[in-house]
């Protein structure tokens, strides 16, 4: 793991203009493991013109070339996997196994699913006497989060690159080593000067610098809701396009129907997973009141064998808001069946495997997004008033449904007002659009659905 002093520039690393500095923490143990520069609205800038000036070229790059320039990514990402891990680990405080299996081996089959979509994607299509051309939007701003650190990159780099689009990164300041690790790949895969650019910085600096530029065509962003509201606001004052992927407030549905003891193992699988830091996490347990008694007793045991197989929160300041909802939990009446506020370790930003029963729908910890290790069990009466509640949030990104028999799950979920549903436990799949309803956002990302929020039509009529 090698930082680098500089941004990555129109095809080399460079001084940043700013001389202000990022120190990067390992999360379990409160070290500092290295500093990288963070950019201001100059770097930003710079980022952007060699963006601009390198977009025709790459725009009018075969789309074979392209499809050639991101399989070599991928290979070199594929190459590079132990080194990945490892750094993710460092910086995010994954377990090591974890980061092989998931914050590796994932961003790599999302590289691989967008080598074979440039390669064969319909760039060009006729439409009655019109030849329909699906051009590339222009300069890609990808502002990226900390809790997949490579994946909401290539999330985002990949189809831009694959549309014949240009990009200015700007990764989240705690993990901003793996956006390092994630350059030098495309440097090694042979990817134009200028094509993919990086700036590492605070996102009230450059991260706005970045979503305010007039040079930038089109912002992807994953973060907060809050966050993502801004953005929106300032690329609308432009008429500029988002893709925003934000907050989320999951329902893990269990139908009567549904085989128990798996449905709530998975489910607290799902929630312990990354430090329960994934905005799609099924963070809302829904239970029929006559197994709800014992739906609690499986997840509490389930949760406490986490104990000591979940890493740390990102940073201290993630970490004292979560402790703080599990207050509020309590303050508001939930009864806590595991986990709890105090902190299991003397050093490191851990926060213990937390699950709650007696949750109302209208508790903060029924209706807030927690980004932590934490489970609110919710019972309902019957399937309407399961599906009240799952659907009685601002948020609408992912869900989950277990039913005995597949058409039951698959009824309910197509009434649930959220992006992307889970059917007994399904499996995850790079080439399905993935983004939310309501306040989880605008757009979709993975797969042909992603690649088009990275297009923009033209029609020639003869």
């Amino acid at each position: 793991m090698k930082a680098h002093d500089g941004i990555y520039l129109d095809g080399a690393w460079r001084p940043a203009a700013s001389r202000d500095v990022i120190e990067v923490v390992d999360p379990a143990d409160e070290r500092v493991i290295a500093q990288v520069p963070a950019g201001g609205a100059e770097d930003v800038d710079a980022a952007v013109r060699a963006a601009r000036a390198a977009l025709p070229a790459w725009a009018a790059t075969p789309p074979a070339e392209r499809a050639a320039r991101l399989a070599a990514l991928r290979d070199v990402l594929a190459a590079r996997k132990d080194e990945i891990a490892e750094t993710v680990t460092a910086e995010l405080g994954s377990p090591l196994a974890f980061s092989q299996a998931v914050h590796a081996a994932v961003p790599i089959a999302v590289a691989a699913s967008y080598a074979d979509l440039a390669a064969r994607h319909p760039f060009e299509e006729q439409v009655g006497n019109s030849t329909v051309l699906h051009e590339p939007v222009g300069v890609v701003a990808a502002i990226t989060p900390w809790n997949y650190p490579l994946h909401q990159i290539v999330a985002k780099v990949a189809p831009a690159l694959a549309a014949g689009c240009t990009v200015v990164l700007k990764p989240a300041e705690d993990t901003p080593l793996t956006a390092q690790l994630f350059a030098e790949a495309v440097h090694e895969a042979g990817v134009p000067a200028g094509v993919f650019n990086l700036v590492t910085g605070l996102g009230p600096v450059a991260g706005q610098a970045l979503a305010e530029h007039p040079g930038v065509d089109l912002v992807s962003f994953t973060g907060s809701t809050a966050v993502g509201r801004r953005i929106a606001a300032v690329a609308g004052a432009a008429i500029k396009k988002v893709a925003l992927e934000l907050g989320g407030k999951s329902a893990n549905v269990i139908l009567p129907s549904a085989d128990l003891a798996r449905a709530v193992n998975v489910g607290v699988a799902n929630v312990m997973s990354n430090s329960g830091q994934t905005c799609s996490a099924w963070t809302r347990m829904l239970v029929h009141r006559d197994r709800y008694d014992e739906a609690v007793t499986l997840a509490a045991a389930a949760a406490a064998k986490y104990a000591d197989r979940i890493g740390p929160l990102v940073n201290a300041a993630q970490r004292d808001r979560v402790r703080g909802y599990i207050e509020k939990g309590v303050a508001e009446g939930a009864r806590l069946v595991a986990g709890g506020p105090e902190s299991p370790r003397e050093r490191g930003w851990f926060v213990a495997p937390t699950v709650f029963a007696d949750v109302t729908p209208d508790m903060t910890i029924a209706q807030e997004e927690i980004f932590g290790p934490v489970l609110s069990i919710l019972r309902y009466e019957d399937e309407e008033d399961a599906l009240r509640i799952a659907n009685g949030t601002v948020y609408g990104l992912a869900g989950a449904v277990w039913a005995g028999e597949e058409p039951e799950a698959v009824a309910f979920a197509r009434r649930m007002d959220t992006g992307q549903v889970d059917i007994n436990g399904g499996r995850f799949n790079p080439l399905a659009p993935f983004g939310g309803y309501k306040q989880s956002g605008v757009g979709r990302e993975l797969g042909a659905h992603g690649l088009a929020e990275y297009l923009q039509t033209k029609s020639l009529q003869f």
